[in-house]
């Protein structure tokens, strides 16, 4: 079976879990609904069309593998909005500061993020999907819409550098994955083009195929287990626990989700992922 990978960096990240009164809290990991807006965006499948977005929803399966859930940060925000009158609407947030002036108010919240996660995702397509999984790896390329990590202020940090790849399971098709490192030093970048063959192009070497020292350094890699979910049937991975998660879109337009059911295994490192480069 092929699958679709990529990866995801970022120096804020923010994977929304249910929102409760002023509290906007974050999952560790992107859920679904969030992958299938950053596939969507790439895209260019808007938030208001419908039947687009449900036959998008319904046509792929992921798996996450968690490198580095990063670290916690809690964010104190205010925003000054004014409350709705009827059925009038503020066209622009100049509007907003002019034409509703005396019906200003502020709007207190604690939002919550994720700082230097890196998450690996596999995407595997059903026989319903719209678009194949190399016309969306194309589209990851050259997205139609900006992408982000869970809101607008988490921009990506490095390419999502996407592959299709054949695989027996989730677990081989990310463990196997090439995603490449994240900090390269001058050093490791001539070791790697001093290796690598003329007719060959740099981003091929296997020095540079997986994470760098410095990257390790940076997310204690190998000090804690590596984390896989994922929905389904994952072919070579077994289920020590099943989760249940509230991000299945019913509606884009009017924000709607409903649960599904997640699986999760925790195990370390060693089991076949492709080696880093020793610098």
């Amino acid at each position: 079976m092929e699958y679709l990978l990529f990866r995801l960096y970022g120096p804020l990240a923010s994977w929304g879990e249910i929102a409760v009164g002023e509290s906007r809290h974050t999952a560790v990991y992107p859920g679904k609904s969030a992958l299938l807006g950053l596939l969507a965006a790439a895209l260019g499948v808007r938030r208001d069309e419908e039947e687009r977005q449900t036959e998008f929803a319904a046509g792929y399966r992921f798996a996450v593998k968690v490198v580095s859930a990063g670290h916690p940060l809690r964010d104190y925000h205010t925003t000054q909005a004014p409350d709705s009158v009827g059925k009038f609407v503020y066209r622009t947030r100049r509007d907003e500061l002019v034409v509703g002036k005396e019906r200003l108010g502020t709007i207190l919240s604690s939002r919550e993020y994720r700082c230097d996660a890196l998450s690996l995702v596999a995407v595997t397509a059903e026989e319903s999907a719209p678009y194949t999984l190399n016309e969306i790896r194309e589209a990851l390329l050259k997205p139609r819409f900006n992408l982000y990590l869970g809101r607008k202020s988490c921009p990506l940090a490095v390419p999502l550098n996407p592959l299709v790849r054949p695989a027996a399971g989730f677990g081989e098709a990310l463990d196997n994955y090439p995603h490449g490192a994240l900090f390269i030093s001058k050093y490791l970048l001539r070791k790697a083009e001093k290796e690598t063959a003329k007719d060959v192009t740099l981003s091929c070497s296997p020095l540079l195929a997986a994470l760098s020292r410095e990257d390790e350094y940076v997310f204690a890699y190998g000090n804690y287990p590596i984390r896989y979910y994922w929905e389904g049937e994952a072919g070579d991975l077994v289920s020590q626990q099943a989760l249940t998660r509230h991000d299945q879109p019913l509606s884009r337009s009017r924000w709607q989700f409903t649960q599904r059911t997640e699986h999760l295994r925790i195990e370390k490192e060693e089991r076949r992922c492709i080696s880093p480069g020793s610098e």
